[in-house]
């Protein structure tokens, strides 16, 4: 299929105008585009749960917040339509904050993490209705590093997707989420 697509891609020659038979950068994308994995939405950078975001005020669509103050160094990734979701998480970790017991600062106690994905999507009334879905666990290791490579069901529509890092199974409480 790719040789099919580079052999019948042309473009315009800037200085003639004519027809180059050059291939274009765009099809790569096109190629995403026909094999249903659109990329919906692509994150360089998500903001750890730290100061008033702690505790009950810090709620994102109905996910509370981890409980005490966290610290990230790098966070990025990507949602695709068909629900393909990648995160790679560096040094997420409690931070270095009197709330948090000396002993645990500076580590991530958690043996995995998962991440829910948060859309809005049409209610029966024509409201907007939160729905939330979450990946299984991923190894997350004591110095906060974890790659998330999973598939998650999307609502259709998925509408503001927000992608946020959990404990693992049974800690709910984000601990990062999309934003700056």
């Amino acid at each position: 299929m790719r040789e099919a697509a580079l052999a019948g891609s042309m473009a315009l020659d800037d200085a003639s105008g004519a027809l180059s038979t050059k291939p274009i950068a765009v099809l790569d994308a096109a190629l995403l585009v026909d094999s249903g994995s659109t990329v919906i939405m692509k994150f360089d950078t998500l903001v750890p749960a730290r100061g008033p975001q702690v505790g009950s005020a810090g709620d994102v669509r109905g996910i509370a917040s981890g409980g005490l103050p966290w610290r990230l160094d790098a966070g990025s990734g990507s949602l695709s339509c068909d629900g393909h979701l990648i995160v790679r998480i560096r040094g997420l970790v409690l931070a270095p904050d009197p709330m948090v017991p000396a002993a645990l600062r500076g580590t991530n106690p958690f043996p995995a993490f998962r991440v829910v994905v948060s859309c809005l999507r049409s209610g029966a009334n024509g409201s907007a209705v939160v729905a939330n879905v979450s990946t299984g666990d991923f190894e997350a290791n004591a110095q906060g590093n974890a790659e998330i490579d999973a598939r998650v069901s999307l609502p259709k529509p998925c509408i503001a997707p927000i992608v946020l890092v959990t404990g693992p199974s049974g800690a709910d409480g984000w601990l990062a989420v999309t934003g700056r």
